[in-house]
């Protein structure tokens, strides 16, 4: 570490690394494994988040799947690794003990899961290479291996045994060395939690715990705002976030000792950023790539959190504001994406928006980037990034900020400007973003009005002559509202209007002003990563040099 890093540091984080390095990295460290401390697991921990009963019955049923690939356990052979990533990492990180757990005793689930144990072990124990010993990857298994240590430790043999507890305490003393080369966010808090639960579990732990409680707090320092937001703006990794800090609390309340009050803060500050972006149907809005998860998921990470609190309405960092009315949720993107040397995968969505009607979801983003199952065709996975994608206006068929081939993001939106008005008659946001001004000569200004009674959607797009750059011809635009799945649309015969009938049997009703509408397929990617065909508005016209405005609204009529 250079000394100039060095010194941003406390003096808590800097004799905490001098401590673990003087007791972990030197003749000690091996005496202790070798003799005085011997290998074993000081307790186990309780996992506090249900896993997902269908992939355990799966497993129980001699099948591994995740997100679309299935792997039958008689062929099953982890060294061809012939996956996608997201099987990868479910795989590498040992999630599905979870999976097992939630549905099996531990007489049904531990032949499995020392026969898929025994596997990873001869293909990965012993290179120390790709994947597999990935920072965050390490750090999600240490909690899942001692968090699920009866149904991987129950065998008679000791050979096995002993190379299943050596292996963790090698790939621990790997995350000493190397947890801060996981990308910041999510990644980088789950290889610090994986340092601390060792610290905490392996015998002889107490310098590995201080210096894993400095890094997990700077990890946190890092992953998350002010306001309790991940830095990835992604919803899907705040929760992933916060079922890791929970879990981790678990290992804690397995030794008797409180969890670090740092963490703890975290924790109730990144609380109500995550219930900010659920809807009605107690899932996650579609943002940064990620999907709506699953309501079974989300509720029991919360539940394992133990926190109890509002949602947050508005927030500068997180950048999501949220209006609630009657029995409607608004949630709208009012910031520029990601910073990309922060995270990879950024989507170009800002000023778009998610409007839901109780448990229905009304216009949604498609989201799912990340997420998707296997089968989907990378270039659609590149389609759910655009700013087309998401509820929002589109200028020259163009993003608002550029997305590279190698996946960066590149210049685009720099600037939102945001202003909010709430009564008891109705809120009002108003925002505009710069991502169209260099390329184009415009801003994108959006105002939302949403009634008191949540039963009328009154916007307002408008594109505003701005910059330097000044176009004598004409410039087309899009205006796209995706549509929930479900949700049935009847053109008006005066081609400016929609009846939008959803689940359940609620009627809204959609009119426009500024464009021709039109009604085009889309697709929406659901809890599971699955692709789901819905529909999208789409009202379309031509800027001047003077710009334009579109005005619409969605107003509920039965």
């Amino acid at each position: 570490m250079s000394v100039g890093a060095d010194k941003g540091r406390s003096l808590a984080d800097r004799l905490a690394d001098a401590f673990h390095k003087l007791t972990w990295r030197t003749p000690l460290h091996t005496m202790r494994l070798n003799g005085r401390f011997p290998l074993k697991l000081i307790a186990v921990p309780d996992d506090p988040v249900m896993g997902d009963v269908p992939r355990g019955l799966a497993l129980l049923a001699g099948r591994i799947t995740y997100r679309g690939e299935t792997r039958s356990l008689d062929t099953f052979d982890p060294a061809q690794a012939d996956w996608g990533t997201p099987f990868a990492a479910y795989w590498h990180s040992f999630a599905w003990l979870r999976d097992l757990s939630s549905v099996a005793t531990r007489d049904q689930g531990s032949p499995i899961a020392e026969r898929l144990m025994a596997q990873w072990l001869a293909v990965h124990a012993d290179k120390v290479e790709g994947p597999a010993w990935a920072p965050d990857l390490w750090g999600r298994r240490i909690l899942y291996w001692t968090a699920h240590a009866p149904l991987i430790l129950s065998s008679d043999d000791l050979v096995y045994r002993s190379r299943v507890l050596d292996t963790l305490a090698r790939g621990a003393r790997h995350l000493d060395r190397g947890a801060d080369k996981a990308a910041p966010g999510a990644d980088r808090i789950a290889a610090w939690c994986g340092v601390v639960a060792a610290g905490l579990l392996i015998p002889g732990g107490e310098p590995r715990l201080a210096f894993g409680e400095a890094g997990l707090a700077r990890a946190i320092g890092s992953g998350l705002l002010d306001d309790g937001g991940s830095v990835s703006r992604s919803p899907a990794m705040l929760l992933d976030t916060m079922m890791l800090l929970a879990t981790l609390r678990a290992a804690y309340e397995a030794r008797g000792i409180a969890l670090p009050e740092p963490v703890m803060a975290a924790m109730a500050r990144a609380m109500p950023a995550l219930l900010g972006s659920l809807h009605g149907d107690q899932m996650l809005s579609s943002w940064q790539g990620g999907g709506p998860a699953t309501a079974e998921h989300v509720a029991a990470v919360i539940r394992a959190t133990g926190i109890r609190t509002r949602p947050l309405r508005q927030s500068r960092d997180w950048g999501y504001q949220r209006l609630a009315a009657g029995s409607t949720v608004l949630i709208v993107d009012a910031a520029p994406p990601p910073v990309a040397r922060v995270v990879t995968g950024g989507c170009a969505s800002t000023l778009a928006f998610e409007f839901s009607d109780g448990p229905v979801r009304l216009v949604v983003n498609c989201g799912g980037a990340r997420e998707a199952h296997a089968a989907m065709p990378a270039e659609l996975l590149e389609g759910l990034r655009s700013t087309a994608a998401h509820s929002t206006l589109t200028l020259g068929d163009s993003n608002s900020t550029a997305i590279h081939a190698d996946g960066t993001l590149g210049r685009g939106v720099a600037q939102v400007e945001l202003s909010r008005q709430e009564s008891e008659a109705a809120s009002r946001i108003e925002a505009s973003h710069d991502g169209y001004v260099r390329r184009w000569g415009f801003l994108h200004r959006r105002q939302l009005m949403l009634t008191g009674d949540g039963r009328e959607l009154r916007g307002e797009d408008a594109l505003l002559p701005a910059g330097r750059k000044r176009r004598a011809d004409m410039t087309e635009f899009a205006l796209r509202f995706h549509l929930g799945r479900g949700v049935e649309v009847s053109p008006t015969a005066d081609g400016q209007a929609a009846l939008l009938r959803l689940p359940g049997g609620a009627m809204w009703q959609f009119r426009c002003r500024g464009g021709t509408l039109g009604i085009e397929d889309s697709v929406w990617m659901d809890g599971e990563g699955r692709p789901i065909e819905i529909q999208q508005l789409v009202v379309g016209g031509e800027a001047a040099a003077g710009g334009a405005h579109i005005s619409w609204v969605l107003k509920r009529a039965l």
